[in-house]
């Protein structure tokens, strides 16, 4: 540390730590929102999917006691152990809010700064110190008051606080307009996917071909709705050949060849089992979530892999899949599962291969516009991290003008 930090207990920053109100909270917009600890993403608050205090609870409780102001600290205490400790900073709303009982509503002293605050909560430092204070149990995790507030923290001026927490909160709004910028790309990919799969593109424009309500002559009626004049409904057996996966435990440990699972790569292997290019898709577990890969791999017996014939772009296969609510091939009670035939019998509205090739490449287009900006957002989220640590150890100082 800097010799301008010193060490000082957590709680020594706040002015409160209180908890929220415990009522059944409401679905329907009938009453106050209520923040609860799944509004909490990304350290930021989602309204997107309020619970609702019925202002006339015949019990009577005082909601002015729990009204949040802008500045107050929002933090998960009492959850699963992968939720404790998530939080967030309260920057208004277009009405009143007020919280619920398993977070910690956090006001700073008069001279503290609350974002400052705010990123000190949300650092290592503070973070894996509230993984050390939390007692698992049966149904919920949790730490107490009195082992948060005495955690050890440095104290830093009320100078240094102000300017690093500029320092962050400007990482912190090229962080939003990244998340932005992919949640728009996002957005215009499943758009284009929706258009491309059903209108599809005249190879001698390389545009959309008008909506089948504006040029009816341009369509057909299929077993899947209508679909362009040259496009045919196929099923999958007419172009695919899936292929079972299997356990991967007996082979030999290496880095050569990934293992693929339902979730994606789960370890590496010297062996491979099939190859690519090729479209992984869930058996049992997780369903509906299709992945592309290629060159040489292991897929586990959880998940198919399927390769198709040369008259098919199998990256337009991997979209079109991506596309498809996967979720209604599921045969099983308990843990989703599908089976080959399901699988096989799936009908796709089939264009030429040329046609598929022009679709195909309009997606990567947008595909590569996300990736970049994840690519991005991970360089900005590990600049933040090394910032955090930096500048709350006082490792890097601050020069305050």
């Amino acid at each position: 540390m800097s010799s301008g930090f010193k060490e000082v207990e957590l709680g020594s920053y706040f002015a409160l730590l209180k908890s929220g109100l415990s009522r059944l909270l409401s679905q329907q917009d009938i009453g106050i929102p209520v923040l609860i600890s799944g509004n909490i993403k990304n350290n930021r608050f989602d309204y997107s999917d309020l619970k609702y205090w019925y202002v006339r609870d015949p019990q009577g409780a005082d909601t002015s006691k729990y009204l949040l102001d802008v500045g107050d600290i929002l933090l998960c205490f009492i959850n699963s152990i992968e939720q404790i400790g998530k939080l967030a900073i309260f920057k208004g709303y277009e009405r009143p809010c007020i919280y619920t009982t398993n977070l910690f509503r956090i006001k700073a002293k008069s001279e503290i700064d609350s974002s400052f605050l705010y990123y000190l909560l949300s650092s290592r430092i503070v973070q894996d110190e509230i993984k050390a204070i939390t007692k698992p149990a049966v149904n919920q995790a949790s730490f107490t008051v009195g082992d948060f507030q005495k955690l050890k923290v440095p104290f830093v001026p009320l100078s240094q606080q102000r300017k690093i927490a500029q320092i962050l909160s400007t990482v912190d709004a090229v962080l939003e307009k990244t998340e932005a910028a992919i949640a728009k790309y996002q957005q215009l990919k499943q758009g284009l996917m929706h258009d491309v799969f059903t209108r599809g593109i005249d190879v001698h424009t390389g545009q959309l071909r008008p909506k089948q309500t504006l040029a009816p002559e341009l369509y057909k009626q299929s077993a899947l709705g209508w679909i362009p004049k040259e496009w045919e409904v196929k099923k999958l057996e007419d172009f695919g050949e899936i292929k079972y996966g299997r356990d991967y435990k007996a082979n030999p440990k290496g880095d050569k060849y990934p293992i693929y699972g339902t979730g994606g790569i789960m370890g590496w292997t010297s062996k491979s089992l099939n190859s690519g290019p090729a479209v992984l898709t869930g058996r049992k577990g997780t369903i509906n979530n299709p992945i592309y890969v290629e060159g040489d791999f292991w897929n586990v017996d959880t998940i198919f892999c399927i390769n198709t014939n040369e008259s098919t772009n199998i990256k337009w296969f991997y979209y079109q899949m991506c596309s498809k609510d996967l979720m209604k091939l599921n045969e099983a009670t308990g843990v989703p599962s599908v089976n080959s035939n399901a699988l096989y019998n799936l009908k796709f509205s089939y264009p030429d291969k040329m046609e598929q090739d022009i679709i195909t490449n309009k997606l990567n287009k947008i595909d590569q516009k996300i990736h970049t900006e994840q690519q991005a957002l991970a360089k900005y989220q590990q600049l933040k991290a090394g910032l955090l640590q930096d500048l709350l150890t006082g490792r890097v100082e601050v020069s305050v003008n």
